[in-house]
């Protein structure tokens, strides 16, 4: 085996690597917003993504117009970082299909994920799943799509697991807001913001099962939004706590003043980064045998888990070490 050999090209043999998303998630709803996110996305780099929401974004008897509107904003040259997805509407909309007839053959290529919001099962979210496959191979898409579910129903968090296990899917994300008003007011209000969030223990939870259903199988856990838009320590608060207490690794913005905290508040410590950097980099010249670093064992087991904290490292817009960033980043 060479020496030269690429972390992703050995750590993960036989099995599919984690998916390395951006820490944030944008959401847009209308042409003025996406374009704003688009430029702000061209100038801090892609440590962001953004959803076109053609959910609560499309005006109801608008719904195709919107969707137009969308392929034109992801095929646009603005769209530099190809890390643009959409939100389509749910299983019970009318629309959903024509969501998908529409912009998955005109935009699919430049798509970054499709989102499904409100499933109620595993089903729901399969049957989505099979008619964008359905859609990709009539349109000759070289690509599957990746799918992020939303988890916002009782009957989508009592098949969290099962969702999560669906080919295709990329992250889980936690919709607080309406999973709160399905309880017909047995949770209070105050569990929507900080810290009933944090504390209720119905979503508490919530938050802690779609955590651990991702994250076993192999699928990003992304959190709700956070209601602060202007106090800054307040949103990074809420995303720390998403991050250490809870095992989120992304986040879902709904105004610029909240990406930049949110992205701080996900990246990895610098020292740990540094140590990461170094110890994978005396892997790759042991050709990924067991090393010492700083008197300590490592082998395959931990060389796993200090790749993708350098891969959560560049994806937040740290800096890398020098020849880490290198040799594993250089392409």
């Amino acid at each position: 085996m060479s020496q030269a050999t690429h972390p992703r090209d050995v750590l993960f043999a036989g099995e599919r690597p984690f998916p390395a998303l951006p820490a944030v998630d944008h959401y847009a709803g209308s042409e003025k917003l996406m374009r704003k996110a688009l430029a702000l996305q061209q100038e801090l780099g892609a440590v962001f993504d953004i959803t076109c929401d053609c959910e609560d974004g499309a005006r109801a008897g608008a719904e195709e117009e919107h969707a137009r509107m969308v392929v034109e904003v992801v095929n646009s040259a603005d769209n530099r970082h190809g890390r643009v997805g959409v939100r389509i509407h749910d299983i019970t909309h009318p629309h959903w299909r024509a969501d998908l007839a529409l912009m998955v053959p005109a935009a699919g290529a430049r798509l970054a994920f499709v989102t499904l919001p409100k499933v109620r099962s595993a089903a729901d979210a399969a049957e989505q799943i099979g008619e964008l496959r359905r859609v990709e191979q009539a349109a000759g898409l070289k690509r599957p799509l990746p799918v992020h579910v939303l988890i916002e129903t009782h009957g989508a968090l009592r098949e969290v697991w099962d969702i999560a296990a669906l080919d295709g899917v990329e992250s889980l994300d936690f919709g607080l807001m309406d999973f709160v008003s399905g309880h017909h007011g047995a949770i209070p209000g105050a569990a929507m913001k900080s810290p009933g969030q944090f504390e209720h223990p119905l979503v508490v939870r919530a938050k802690t099962e779609i955590a651990a259903a991702a994250l076993a199988n192999g699928v990003v856990p992304s959190h709700n939004v956070t209601t602060e838009l202007k106090d800054i320590d307040y949103i990074r608060h809420d995303a720390e706590r998403a991050r250490r207490e809870f095992g989120f690794l992304r986040m879902w913005s709904i105004h610029p003043n909240q990406i930049l905290p949110i992205v701080e508040a996900m990246r990895p410590d610098f020292s740990e980064v540094e140590a990461a950097a170094a110890i994978l980099l005396a892997a790759q010249d042991a050709a990924w045998g067991p090393i010492q670093h700083a008197g300590k064992l490592h082998d395959r087991a931990s060389y796993r888990y200090y790749w993708e904290l350098l891969e959560r490292a560049r994806n937040t817009g740290m800096t890398l070490p020098a020849e880490a960033g290198a040799r594993f980043f250089a392409a």
